[in-house]
This record gives C-alpha cells, structure tokens and sequence, in this order.
C-alpha cells in the first residue's frame, strides 16, 4: 500500500468519526437543552414533556410488559407492507415495461392513483378487508405500491437506448434484456424505491393503527392523545422515530453491499 493511498485511508476514517462525533453531540445538546427547558418552565413540559418524562412512561410499559408487543406489532405491518408494496410493485413495473401500449393506456391512471391521498381510501378498504391488522398491511401496501412502479418503470425506461438496439440486433429476447441490461442498470432506481417505500409504509401503518388498532405504537398514539398522556405520545413518536432510522440504515447497507460487489 502506497503512502499517498494510507494517508487517504486515515483521511476517510478521521471524516467518518468526525462526523459522527457532530451527529451525536447535535443530539446529546438537543436532548439536554429539552430537559432543561422543561424543568426550567421555559416550556410547558405538559404540552411538549420532556426527556425524563419520556423515560419514565418508556418504564412504565416496560414494567408491564406491553412495549415490546405494541413495537413489534407495529413492525410486523411495517416489514410486510414494505416488502409486499416493493415486491408487488417491482413485478407490475417489470409487467408494463414488457408491454409498452399497457403502459401507455394506463399511465393517467397510475398518475391519478399516485396523486389520489390514500387515506381517503382507508374507510372504504376497512369494509372490504375487516377491522384489524389486515387492513393496516394493506394501506401500507397500496400507499407503497404505486410509488414504486412509477418509480421503477421510469428507470426500466429510460436504459440506454443504444444498448437496447444492440440487444435487440443480437436477437435477444425481453427476459434477456431485462436479466443482463435493464434490471442491472436499475439496481440504483431500486436501491431509492426502497429508501422511499421505508418512509411511505410507516405513513401507510401508522395511519391505519390511528383507525383500527387496538395495539401498536399508532394506537399508543391516539390512545395517549386521548386521556392526554403527551409523554406516552412523544415515548411512542421518538420510537417510531428510532426504528424507521434503523431501517434506512439497513438499506443503505444493502446499497452500499450492492456497490462493492459491482
């Protein structure tokens, strides 16, 4: 190894820490300048609570035992309606590039899909599919889906049209080209689906756990609104909050093992 390439190693590696270092202190100083305000009485701790406040209603569902289920529940419809809503929605795009006219004839109705507030379909989806978990997964689904075929057969489109013809003049068929030049090209475009499909199955779950639920971190939400328990509220949000960041992480850990192997 050169010293030109060590040095450039340490370069990165003191960057990385450095900037870890000022994503924690803007943390630790946000947390600590909130404990502080609200023991000072610069805010009201009843309509914003406060970090030790939070911790102790956290204790409080910890004692009990009931935390752990309502986080996975809320997991649970999360994880399946992302996966659902990328897998269902990857397949119909691969589906629409395959057939160009289909695509064509349909695409002002998935811009209206698209545009239409999923939450005015909620009411309308309870009837068709009961009042529980069901029907959570699948507003989380329909608010995923159509993102993501849009998304991604927008990149399945736009492959270089140059590689396209010369695939086309070896006599190469669409499973061909989909396999060795649209689907490789367009590892990127998926790598974002899923980026975006994290924040819009939170949304989708969450707005159905305000609805439906009986358990989860939404019906914590609601429910703690209600009797007017805003500690449980923010317990709830900052949670909410700590899971979604964990799993971005994990797809930009995917993106980042998709980029090394390439």
């Amino acid at each position: 190894m050169s010293r030109e390439h060590d040095i450039y190693l340490k370069n990165v590696k003191k960057n990385k820490v450095k900037l870890a270092f000022f994503r924690i202190s803007i943390l630790v100083i946000f947390i600590a300048l909130w404990e502080i305000a609200a023991n000072l009485k610069w805010v009201d701790p009843f309509l914003t609570s406060s970090p030790s406040r939070m911790f102790q209603s956290f204790m409080s569902f910890v004692n009990d035992g009931t935390i752990l289920r309502h986080i996975w529940v809320t997991c649970y419809e999360t994880i399946l309606g992302f996966t659902l809503g990328t897998i269902i929605g990857t397949i119909i795009a691969i589906i629409l590039w395959a057939m160009p006219f289909v695509s064509k004839v349909l695409d002002p109705y998935l811009v209206v899909l698209n545009a239409l507030p999923k939450v005015a379909l909620a009411p309308i989806i309870i009837f068709w599919v009961g009042n529980g978990v069901t029907a959570i997964i699948v507003i989380a689904l329909l608010i995923s889906i159509v993102t993501t075929i849009i998304t991604v057969l927008t990149g399945f489109n736009e492959v270089d049209k140059g590689k396209m013809r010369l695939m086309t003049t070896l006599q190469s068929n669409k499973y061909q080209k989909l396999k060795y030049l649209v689907f490789p090209s367009n590892i990127p475009v998926l790598i974002s689906a899923l980026k975006i499909n994290v924040g819009l199955s939170w949304v989708g779950v969450i707005m159905g756990e305000f609805l439906v639920a009986r358990e989860g971190l939404g019906f914590l939400i609601v429910y703690g609104g209600q009797i007017s328990q805003l500690n449980m509220v923010m317990m709830s949000i900052v949670i909410l909050s700590f899971i979604a960041f964990v799993m971005y992480k994990l797809v930009a850990i995917l993106e980042q093992k998709l980029a090394d192997i390439k």
